[in-house]
């Protein structure tokens, strides 16, 4: 049985994300950025926090772990690399390793390029993928510690995840994301539906920071660095997909 997913708003722009498992009554959250919330959401809902999962440790990803962890007794989940500047981890985890959470197991993919520790999470019988601030929704992260080649690499091994993948990134970025895609892929007809239906997904109160793995390939400019369409309208035709993805993200680093 799939886990039951509810999005959970934190501070200005941040997402967590709560996985419930129905079976064993099982419940992960994904980044804590203010634990107050999610302490909210967890009461409404009638849920027993089991497990935090961390995916780098910037403090609005991790600044309500300790405070939820007292609270509830939930096992941490982090990454081996970055456990140094991270709440104390139950559990250290590498590319590949398996995650338990009820009755549905996930697996650990290392993304380095906003952080050098980065992870993120993929429950497959769940079609989701957690990528915080790796692979954004119409975006990626910053690289604040690795290097474009790193970033190119890490978003090339979440593209390899099924089409029907549920991205659930950190942050709602959508706006200003979607600016800068316009303004480097006018010309993509996809792009241009999924912008146009942004006024109404808000009102209807959808989580902005999610989006089927099939359109971020589509509509996500990072994503199509190897589109030959992509690389002609930057004058880049006869560049590699990672010098094309370098420069995009200086372009929107200046944006």
């Amino acid at each position: 049985m799939p886990f039951v997913l509810h999005s959970v708003p934190c501070l200005q722009d941040n997402y967590a994300y709560l996985l419930h498992d129905e079976e064993t009554g099982a419940t992960a959250v994904v980044d804590v950025p203010d634990a107050a919330p999610i302490q909210a959401a967890l009461a409404q809902k009638g849920w027993q926090l089991s497990d935090i999962l961390i995916t780098h440790h910037h403090h609005d990803h991790i600044g309500g772990v300790e405070a939820l962890r007292a609270e509830t007794g939930a096992r941490v989940w982090g990454a081996a690399a970055d456990a140094h500047r991270l709440p104390p981890l139950d559990l250290a985890l590498a590319q590949g390793d398996r995650v338990e959470i009820g009755s549905e197991a996930g697996r650990v993919l290392e993304v380095p390029g906003h952080t050098v520790g980065h992870i993120a999470f993929h429950f497959p019988d769940s079609k989701l993928a957690f990528t915080a601030d790796s692979l954004m929704a119409l975006g990626c992260g910053r690289l604040f510690e690795g290097s474009a080649e790193q970033m190119w690499d890490s978003l090339c091994k979440l593209m390899a995840l099924p089409d029907d993948t549920l991205i659930c990134s950190g942050h709602d970025y959508s706006s200003g994301n979607a600016a800068f895609a316009q303004s480097v892929d006018a010309d993509n007809p996809d792009l241009r539906a999924r912008i146009k239906g942004f006024d109404d997904a808000r009102a209807a109160g959808q989580p902005m920071a999610q989006a089927s793995l099939a359109l971020e390939k589509a509509t996500n400019p990072f994503l199509r660095a190897g589109d030959a369409r992509m690389k002609a309208a930057l004058g880049m035709a006869d560049q590699g997909d990672g010098a094309v993805f370098a420069h995009l993200r200086q372009l929107k680093d200046a944006f």
